[in-house]
């Protein structure tokens, strides 16, 4: 299975990289970034700003970046985890007091964060969300490829995570940090950079050496970087991303 696909545009926001030069001097020497501060997001107005938490800021700031002015287009938010901290803590409010906040609710589900965007944007184009462990970023390149072949003429791809909350220490199996990027994708065009993606079985789950970027973030550093090549594994998977031109 190969996927072939444009990028149009690109944005990304993590704590310390907030601008297009910080990130493309960090692509040069990654590093994981750190930091607990969010995005202003002044695009949006104070009462639904109130209703994110920082993984959502972080989410629609690199969204409204990306897709800027351009018209209405379906959009893919991917994230491995969403907001896990919202989930946690409807949890602990269910064994204290028997009951949950249902806008707490509706904020934790995994379609929350794009579902606030779409609102905002007032756009009703198709709206996707997907996770997938560590094959999350290739997963959301999947959807929105199977998007472009339905016709779309642009797809509006988010990738998005957050460190884990202490007490799921035990499913930490990459590096963790905060961090959002989007890419504006778009069926290849003659004379341009195109990109692919590839996917094949391997015999058995592959661990190489231990990661220092998170899976998903490794994706932007090989992007932005304009490497030829990028190969992942996600158990018995294998994920290989190229630049061609």
């Amino acid at each position: 299975m190969e996927f072939n696909f444009g990028i149009r545009a690109w944005s990304a926001w993590s704590p310390g990289l907030n601008k297009p030069d910080d990130w493309l001097a960090w692509s040069a020497r990654a590093r994981l970034p750190h930091g607990d501060d969010a995005p202003a997001l002044p695009e949006i107005a104070a009462m639904m700003r109130r209703r994110l938490s920082t993984l959502g800021r972080m989410a629609l700031q690199a969204s409204w970046w990306c897709q800027g002015d351009r018209p209405a287009m379906p959009t893919v938010f991917a994230s491995r985890y969403g907001d896990v901290d919202r989930s946690l803590q409807l949890l602990a409010d269910l064994e204290r007091d028997g009951s949950v906040s249902p806008t707490g609710f509706t904020m934790s589900v995994h379609n929350a964060i794009s579902g606030l965007y779409s609102i905002v944007r007032e756009d009703r184009s198709n709206a996707v969300c997907v996770a997938a462990g560590q094959a999350t970023a290739a997963a959301g390149v999947t959807e929105a490829a199977g998007l472009l072949a339905d016709g779309a003429g642009e797809v509006m791809l988010v990738c998005y995570d957050e460190p884990l909350p202490d007490d799921y220490v035990c499913f930490r199996d990459e590096p963790q940090a905060r961090w959002a990027w989007a890419w504006r994708l778009a069926p290849a065009r003659a004379g341009h950079p195109r990109w692919s993606l590839a996917s094949r079985p391997v015999p058995a789950e592959v661990r190489g050496a231990p990661a220092e970027l998170p899976a998903g973030l490794e994706v932007l550093r090989f992007f932005l970087a304009e490497e030829a090549r990028l190969t992942q594994h996600a158990g018995t998977v294998e994920w290989e991303w190229r630049r061609h031109g």
